[in-house]
């Protein structure tokens, strides 16, 4: 017989061999997957921002399903509705949800701040922290570099004027910008809340004031004159407890330097 024939039969019955095992084990080693788990993504947006901790909103169903004790707010894309549809599939309340948006600490623009080097460096935040905690004066401040910009799956974040700022109409609040900040200027803040502190330098006042004209200065000011005693100061920068925030307002007329925004 031609030895072409022989290799081809014999590779032949090796292929048919070979598909037979492969079928046995995939019904012998099959993993049984909760019949839960698709109907619980299907709750979910499909963004897969990973703001809930999990890899995707797959991992997040596969979780919620597994553990009965997981907090099923932890979707902010997904909002109340998913909510209430993961918790109706589940047997089990949802909770409230709280919206939140993106809110960038920094308003040290080209307009307020200057540089203290000039970068040629790959267009990165991360890579730019490495160079002497990045261009600007201000070292606590937003490289503008653009990487919370880069993995927004919602792109609610654009740079302009030198930083990063956010669309609160299509932003989400999934976390995924605070993520990847170096800087950690990128905070969640509750959507009903209109006053935030726009500034993340800890430095002392006078200090301060050197590198830019809208941070900071630690006076504690907006401490002393809240009535509900929701402002701390801490490592001469202030921060807002927004469960004792009432909205009132008084921190942002009160602040000398204007960098309580809302």
């Amino acid at each position: 017989m031609n030895v072409i024939v022989i290799a081809i039969i014999v590779v032949t019955i090796i292929g048919i061999l070979c598909a037979a095992m492969l079928s046995v084990a995939s019904k012998v080693m099959a993993v049984e997957v909760d019949e839960r788990v698709p109907k619980v993504t299907a709750c979910l947006p499909g963004a897969n921002c990973g703001g809930c901790g999990f890899p995707g909103c797959e991992g997040y169903a596969a979780a919620l399903v597994e553990d009965p004790d997981l907090d099923l707010t932890l979707c902010a894309p997904g909002g109340a509705a998913a909510v209430a549809a993961m918790g109706e599939i589940l047997g089990r309340s949802g909770g409230e949800m709280v919206k939140k948006f993106a809110v960038i600490q920094c308003t040290g623009d080209c307009n307020t701040t200057g540089n203290k080097m000039e970068y040629k460096g790959i267009d990165s935040c991360a890579g730019g922290k490495l160079m002497f905690g990045g261009a600007g004066e201000c070292t606590y401040g937003c490289l503008g570099l653009g990487d919370c910009a880069a993995v927004c799956p919602e792109n609610a974040i654009c740079i302009e004027n030198g930083i990063a700022h956010v669309d609160t109409r299509v932003c989400t609040g999934c976390g995924a910008c605070a993520k990847v900040c170096p800087n950690n200027v990128i905070a969640l803040v509750p959507e009903k809340f209109n006053v935030k502190i726009a500034c993340s330098n800890k430095d002392k006042g006078a200090a301060v004031r050197k590198k830019c004209k809208a941070g900071c200065i630690g006076c504690g000011m907006c401490m002393k004159k809240c009535p509900e005693g929701a402002i701390t100061l801490k490592d001469n920068l202030a921060s807002i407890d927004y469960s004792k925030c009432t909205n009132c307002g008084t921190c942002k007329e009160s602040c000398p330097v204007k960098c309580i925004i809302g």
